[in-house]
């Protein structure tokens, strides 16, 4: 899977709106403006030069070489802006086209965290927070302390810088494209996701012989949403709909589902609730309380706001038990069957989908 902007305008997207008919229809790249402002020690001016502030300078090459995350995130082809430092953290803005995003880089240089220095100290966090009583101490990564703060129904990640003098909203990323809060996250109860992911009691590892079965047959056992021709070979893509790289992938779809190329078989899973508090959930069960020919246009047009069907929450519970089955590091992942009967797989957004397409032939080779 990329990391960079495959990342980080997923970030921009979960954090910005509930509704996903912004990003269907291509605007969820105006997001930006909902990035925390940056304290005044970071020095940030905008890229333009505008005001009384200098323009961003680009990171020079051999810092990019020294600190892994920034290298990493360099050769996905996005441009590193230096923000300044303070508080023994680097601020860096990783640019691409429309897309920013303002990174506070780890002291080890291994890890970045997607968000702004607030004003804020990690002590007067802890006062604001009933004295503590609703945080949730997340330890030490990458040379910072995590915390994770409740209030009422919400909650958001903070990061203290290594002088505890600042605190930092936002999810961190090692130079891999591991999603480190996530996994810091995970055992608190009602955080990620609000559907179980895992084996349910009696439920099988595979088919009733004892046989295990490929991603592609469980992809094809899920609840999913179909546009294109039936006589088109059908394409998997597992989606949440809140990931603006789910967006991107449909959009970039479209074009060959029209010519006839391909079918495109979409199914949807809830894996952002810890940065968007519950909304993927919400999204997902809306769509899945849709038919199957009209599950993808709802999402498109941002029809996903009425209660869910009965049956919606066992089918985002099977979906998201097939995601763990393949092993699934991030949507969008694509599974699909090649000409030459093997399964094609992509985590991630793929650089090629004329590639991908020609792969399976003229002929659908996905079983119905």
């Amino acid at each position: 899977m990329r990391i960079a902007f495959f990342i980080f305008a997923l970030i921009l997207t979960s954090t910005a709106s509930a509704d996903p008919a912004t990003t269907l229809d291509g605007q969820q790249e105006s997001t930006a403006g909902n990035v925390p402002p940056v304290a005044p020690e970071s020095s940030m001016s905008n890229a333009d030069g505008a005001g009384s502030s200098p323009p961003l300078t680009p990171v020079a090459p051999e810092t990019i070489e020294q600190l892994p995350v920034l290298r990493h995130i360099n050769k996905s082809g996005a441009k590193l802006f230096d923000a300044g430092r303070a508080h023994d953290m680097r601020a860096v803005v990783a640019r691409q086209g429309g897309e920013f995003m303002i990174l506070q880089v780890t002291p080890d240089g291994e890890a970045v965290i997607a968000g702004a220095q607030t004003n804020l100290s990690a002590a007067t966090l802890r006062a604001i927070a009933d004295g503590g009583q609703q945080i949730t101490d997340l330890g030490v990564s990458h040379g910072v302390h995590g915390l994770f703060v409740r209030n009422g129904g919400q909650f958001q990640v903070f990061y203290a810088t290594p002088d505890g003098e600042r605190v930092i909203p936002g999810v961190m990323w090692d130079a891999t494209g591991k999603n480190i809060t996530r996994e810091q996250v995970a055992p608190i109860p009602g955080v990620t996701p609000t559907v179980t992911i895992g084996k349910e009691v009696g439920a099988p590892d595979g088919d009733a012989d004892g046989s295990k079965r490929s991603p592609l047959e469980l992809a094809e056992h899920t609840t999913f949403g179909v546009i294109g021709a039936a006589s088109a070979p059908r394409l998997f893509v597992f989606v949440d709909p809140l990931c603006s790289y789910s967006v991107k992938a449909l959009q970039q779809l479209q074009p060959f589902v029209a010519s006839g190329r391909v079918q495109a078989a979409i199914i949807p899973l809830s894996v952002l609730d810890y940065e968007d508090q519950g909304r993927s959930t919400t999204s997902a069960l809306a769509m899945l309380s849709k038919p199957a020919d009209q599950m993808v246009s709802a999402w498109s047009r941002g029809d996903l706001n009425g209660p869910p069907s009965g049956e919606a929450e066992a089918k985002l519970r099977a979906n998201m038990m097939a995601a763990e089955a393949i092993g699934l590091r991030g949507t969008p992942t694509v599974i699909w069957r090649k000409a030459d009967g093997s399964e094609g797989r992509i985590d991630g957004l793929p650089e090629d989908w004329n590639a991908v397409i020609a792969s399976m032939g003229g002929e659908n080779h996905a079983a119905r």
